[in-house]
């Protein structure tokens, strides 16, 4: 079975980033930040919630918003709180009416689904409207490595193993990359173990666009963001040679 980040992407997600240290680390940061905002929370790409779900169990009015709706019907089984909300749409064209928020942000890179300077822009025009007076916007994107980046393609290898509905799931991820698009093409293959014999194989593929500091900088100025905080990684820690993202919040 392939697709393109539905179906497959939901089935495979949570148990395959379950024990990805980084991940919890974003998701206290983007808990502190909404605890910090005090009101509304908006999560783009929030997939099966696992930064919003714990927001939303703090307490805090949110709304979740992903054009997945696979990724969207696992979030809604997980028996959220009745304060949270499930919108399906693309990050670079939605509208919530009068719904403003004092904190909107896209974890787990989910703004490097934003290919185009047009959806990129339209995107955080989206932001903008659907910020409250003094809101903020939050995001990561992975920092590119030039020595990575330049490598036109890496062949298909095995990236991780977990154990899901007593089977064994191995995820061979093969990458293609156009250096002059900035983008990644991923090709995942979920191949499902039982007893140590294959009983299926599961494709899912999809692009990543990677941005650099200013191009990033200019975006958010470009579309009227004025107040702009750069961290190297979730700690707040400052950017350095070897940070692993760029964070921004932007007001």
């Amino acid at each position: 079975m392939t697709d393109s980040y539905g179906t497959v992407m939901a089935r495979y997600y949570d148990a395959a980033y379950a024990d990805m240290p980084m991940l919890g680390q974003d998701v206290s940061f983007y808990l502190q930040l909404a605890r910090e905002a005090a009101g509304p929370v908006l999560e783009l790409g929030c997939g099966t919630g696992r930064a919003l779900l714990p927001i939303a169990r703090d307490g805090i009015p949110c709304t979740g918003l992903d054009s997945s709706p696979a990724m969207l019907a696992v979030l809604a089984a997980k028996s959220p709180p009745e304060s949270l909300r499930l919108v399906s749409a693309p990050m670079q064209d939605f509208d919530l009416g009068d719904d403003r928020f004092t904190l909107i942000f896209a974890a787990f890179r989910a703004f490097q689904h934003m290919y185009t300077v047009e959806d990129q822009l339209a995107c955080l025009a989206c932001v903008r409207r659907h910020l409250a007076p003094g809101g903020s916007f939050a995001f990561d994107v992975f920092n590119p490595r030039l020595d990575v980046i330049a490598r036109r393609e890496e062949p298909e290898r095995e990236e991780l193993r977990f154990e899901q509905e007593g089977a064994e799931i191995v995820r061979y991820t093969s990458v293609r990359r156009d250096v002059e698009h900035q983008l990644t093409h991923l090709r995942m293959r979920y191949e499902r173990r039982r007893a140590g014999n294959v009983v299926a194989n599961d494709v899912v593929e999809f692009d990543m666009r990677h941005f650099f500091r200013y191009e990033l900088e200019h975006l958010l100025r470009r579309a009227g963001f004025e107040e702009l905080t750069l961290y190297g990684n979730f700690d707040r820690s400052p950017l350095s040679p070897d940070s692993p993202a760029f964070v921004y919040v932007a007001r």
